[in-house]
């Protein structure tokens, strides 16, 4: 199923980023432009994420970066 209409970005796209270690639906869009048109699916994006309201606590809990290719450049 669609989530992005405007890019053709699928549900099954954005679980791939998120699994992929994107948390927030700016780093969805940075992945595949998903919600950086008319942003109708940034709340769709949010909900899979698990975000709601909150930011996803399991990725912080870890105690483990996520960009890890930016903590071995520094």
């Amino acid at each position: 199923m669609y989530v992005c209409s405007c890019f053709g970005v699928t549900e099954a796209q954005v679980q791939q980023h998120a699994d992929d270690g994107a948390c927030t639906p700016r780093q969805i869009a940075s992945a595949c432009k998903a919600g950086t048109d008319c942003g109708s699916c940034v709340r769709r994006i949010q909900a899979i994420l698990g975000r709601g309201a909150f930011p996803r606590r399991d990725v912080a809990d870890q105690a483990r970066p996520v960009l890890t290719a930016l903590d071995e450049a520094a």
